[in-house]
Formats: C-alpha cells, structure tokens, sequence
C-alpha cells in the first residue's frame, strides 16, 4: 500500500470524452439568456444566511439566489440618481444588503457621485440610494465598500473608496485624481463627506499615470485600509479613527509596466489592487494583503502577485507570484478574498497557460499559509476566445464566506458576453489527501457511466473506501442541479446505481460523487 505524503488542496480530474476538458466544478450561468452585454461583477454572501448570494454587472444588472447558488433570478436596478455601472454588492453582519454603483442623474452631470442602495430582503426590493462626493463638476469613479463586520467601536460603519477626476480623460497637466473615503455610521443612510486618502494625486487620462483602484479593507480593531494604483507603484494608507483622517501614504511595491496594460484580444486590461485583511481567529489575523497584476516579466506574460503587511501596513514583503504556471502565458484580471472563519485567501484570474492562443480559462488559487504559498486549480469547464471589439470590463470578483466560495467571472461565446459562478466548498479544496503520483486517495473511485452515450438508463458504479455521508447528482451543461440519485449514508465497498433519465432532455450532463470530503465528477450524454 502507497503512503499518503501531503495534503494538497484539490483533486484535479480531467474528463476528456470528446476531446474536451470539463472543470471539476460544474459551472452555472448567472445571466439570463437573453442578455449579451453584462460585464464587470460583483458578488457578496449573506454572513447570517449563506442560502442567499447577491451579485451585479453592468450597467445595471443584479441577480439574487436563495439556494445558495444553484439558481438565480436576473434584476434591472434602478434610482433615480441614475445607474452608470461598477457595481459592488456588499453584506453587513446583520445581512442588510448594500449595492454601490455610479450615478449619471437626468439632468446631473456624468459620473456626478457615487450612489449607494440598501435591500433589507436580499436583492428583492431597494431604497432609491444616498449620493456620495457629489462636487460638480468633478466626476466620481471606480468606487469599492466594505463593511466593518469586527466588534470594534467601528463595528457596523460602511466604507466606500474611489477615484475622483478633475476632468475624465483630460490630458491638462491642471486637471489630477485622487483617492478619497468615505463613510456611514447609520447603515447607509447618510454619509460624510470625503476624506482625502491619496498624498500624491495623478493625472485624468484613466491610464497607468492616473490614480486608482481604491478597495477598502477592515482591520481587527476596525482599521480602515486601502491600497491603490499610481505611477507604476501600489501605494497604501490607513485610518485609526473610523475614516475620518488618513496617514502618510506606504510604498507597498512596483508595478511594472502599470495597471493599464494589453492582453491579446482584451478590448483593455488593468491589474489594479485589491485589499484584504484577516480578521478571523487564525493564525494570520491582522495580516493585510494586497493583489493585482502586472506585466514584471514581460509584455505578453501578465502575472498576479500579492504583497501582505503584518505591522498594520507599516511595512510590506517582498512580491510574491500567485499563478503557478511556467508557460509564459498571460495571466490577468484577479480578485481576491479572505473567508473570515479560517484566514484562507482565494484569488480567482483568467488564465492562458494552457494554450498557445487567445483561449482562456478562469483558474481559482487557494492559499492556507498567510500567503506564503498558493495552490492554482482550473475552475472553468471550457475555455473561451474574447473578441477585442467588445468592452470585456475590467474586473472579477469572488466572495469566501463560512467556507462556501464563489468565484464570478465573464466570459464571451462570439460577441456575446454571460456571467458565471462555480460553487465550492472549503472541505472539497483543502481536505482532499493525494499520494506521490497523483492519484485519487485510495479506495474512492468514480467510474464512466455504461452505456454512454444512453437511453433512457445507464449505470454508475463508485466504490467507498469506508462508509460515508454520500451525494450523487446530476448537473446539466450550464451547471444546474437537475437532479439527485443519493443523499445518505453509505458503507464501504463498490456500489452500482442504474439511473433512468427519462424525464430529462437530449445532451451532455455531469453526475458528481461527494463523500468523505472527496468530490469526483464525469460527464454523460443522454441521447433520445
């Protein structure tokens, strides 16, 4: 018998029935259909229900589930301080849901302020929203909020951090940003006004020389931190007191060749920051982390980084490389996130490594050491080609809440644009054991359904190696549970279940094995 040797964080398996590869997580489409221009996502878990997931694209798209994912419901948002687009979705502890997003009012001025929007019942219903910054005729942009979830004084206060423009794209060496701060004390209802956070303001070409990418991040004791763009630099800074003041600006690292760089058939790309802070009970509690991307190692080989401060950002690590690959290939367009009830970060990106062309996939990269190291795993059940002509947007999002994460991002079939999640859980990414070659812990096996392709009944055979609490699931292509053959306990030896599929359509579905922290995945065609 073959010892165990080490824990890794997944069980990669590629399903390679018609020459296609298919993720171990089967993906779900959040947009509707009939939509073919969403992009830009956001998306928060309810702390106090985890049932309930909120997410956003642009301009004004929100979509809600109240099954933790599987299905979801496509929304318009609307105020009448109008709906400009980078929407950010955020929970409070209490799970009051606040929906941030740009203004552009009838007969306001163009990006005018920022607007925040409050739904006490998950995304179902919303207020008209608060302005925030408005100072005609400046325009506000790229805005980001973070709720103080700790039990410090702070505890409740909502932040919001953006760039502000003297003139958009103007290239007056007058006209400058900056990064300013706001925020409620009253749950969203009223706001202060602006705090200037940046020292050094940019220039308003909304280019490398332009200052941004402010995300606000809270600290164990309710520190307010936020890192930004500038000048082929992240810079950072904090406030002790709820907001109301910033410090000096903190050189956190170089970003060579800036945040506004190419990638091959990206209409544009950033590698703009992302704060986070651990606030768990882990070993990594107050250590804050900073992620983006840049061009360091060559033009067409972008790659993500992450650069963490365990003195309250005084001073910073060296750079440390996220994407696992030596290929070369382009990496790009990361966000990231701490689940507060263990201190794992996860950073989902897209990622080329495994083509020599514009194909693309989406890859989530989990870290149990403070960020020290990082597995990479392919979430993505199919690469995708982007077309340059089409504005892709300039970010994705994940949310790692109690340890469910949900990773969301675009992607683009010809000209069409769709928005995807893939549920995981903590247990099936960091508590699966793999010997020295690879394999499948011993004992647990998953095999192809026979016959395939079938109709209407085929047969699925699984061994345990003890007995378990066992699932067994049918997933269609997009992702969605379309039925479940086992839920219950199970003893240890090889199983056989014949499945009557009769009820469901002609295609291609996914039947997934859970148990004992083990999940394994193949794909079946059911032909009528």
């Amino acid at each position: 018998m073959k010892r165990y040797c080490h824990l890794i964080y997944v069980i990669v398996l590629s399903l390679l029935l018609d020459g296609i590869a298919y993720a171990q997580y089967p993906n779900i489409r959040i947009s509707n259909v009939s939509s073919s221009d969403p992009n830009e996502v956001s998306i928060a878990v309810n702390p106090v229900d985890g049932a309930f997931i909120a997410a956003g694209a642009n301009l004004n798209y929100i979509y809600t589930s109240n099954d933790s994912g599987k299905t979801w419901v496509q929304l318009r948002g609307s105020s009448t301080l109008g709906m400009a687009g980078d929407p950010c979705f955020v929970y409070d502890g209490s799970g009051n849901l606040f929906y941030g997003h740009l203004s552009s009012p009838v007969g306001g001025g163009w990006l005018d302020r920022m607007v925040v929007q409050i739904s006490t019942d998950n995304g179902a219903n919303w207020n008209n929203g608060a302005g925030i910054g408005l100072n005609s005729p400046k325009q506000q942009d790229k805005e980001w909020i973070i709720s103080d979830r700790t039990n410090s004084q702070f505890k409740n206060n909502l932040y919001i951090s953006w760039t502000e423009f003297d003139r958009y794209g103007s290239s007056d060496p007058n006209d400058s940003t900056r990064i300013l701060c706001s925020y409620s004390t009253d749950g969203g209802i009223n706001w202060s006004n602006p705090s200037k956070v940046s020292d050094k303001g940019g220039d308003c070409r909304d280019e490398d020389k332009t200052v941004e990418g402010a995300v606000p991040a809270v600290g164990p004791n309710g520190e307010v931190y936020v890192a930004w763009s500038a000048n082929n630099e992240i810079l950072f800074d904090k406030s002790l007191d709820g907001g109301k003041t910033f410090g000096k600006d903190i050189f956190v690292a170089n970003q060579p060749g800036g945040w506004d760089f190419a990638v091959s058939g990206i209409y544009r790309c950033n590698g703009l920051p992302v704060t986070l802070c651990d606030i768990s009970n882990s070993p990594y509690r107050g250590n804050i982390y900073v992620v983006w991307s840049d061009t360091r190692n060559g033009a067409s080989d972008p790659d993500v980084f992450i650069s963490k401060s365990t003195d309250g950002g005084a001073t910073w690590s060296e750079t440390n490389r996220i994407n696992d690959d030596n290929a070369n290939r382009a990496q790009f367009f990361p966000w990231a996130a701490v689940d507060q009830s263990t201190g794992y970060i996860y950073v989902v990106f897209y990622d080329r490594r495994n083509y020599a062309d514009n194909q693309t996939d989406v890859y989530l990269a989990v870290s149990k050491d403070g960020g020290n190291t990082f597995k990479n795993l392919k979430i993505s059940d199919t690469p995708f080609i982007p077309d340059p002509s089409v504005f892709f947007g300039d970010y994705t999002c994940i949310a790692a809440e109690n340890g469910n994460i949900y990773p969301i991002w675009m992607r683009m079939d010809g000209k069409s644009l769709s928005i995807w999640t893939a549920r995981i859980k903590q247990n099936s990414v960091v508590a699966v054991e793999e010997n020295e070659n690879g394999k499948v812990p011993e004992g647990y096996e998953l095999s192809q359904n026979y016959p395939n392709p079938f109709n209407p009944s085929t047969t699925i055979s699984f061994s345990l190696p003890a007995a378990s609490e066992v699932t067994l699931k049918i997933f269609d292509a997009g992702g969605r549970e379309v039925d479940t053959i086992i839920k219950g306990k199970m003893t240890a030896g090889k199983h056989q279940i014949n499945y009557d599929a009769s009820k469901l359509s002609s295609g291609r579905y996914f039947y997934k094995l859970e148990a004992g922290g083990v999940i394994l995945t193949k794909k079946m065609i059911y032909q009528k």
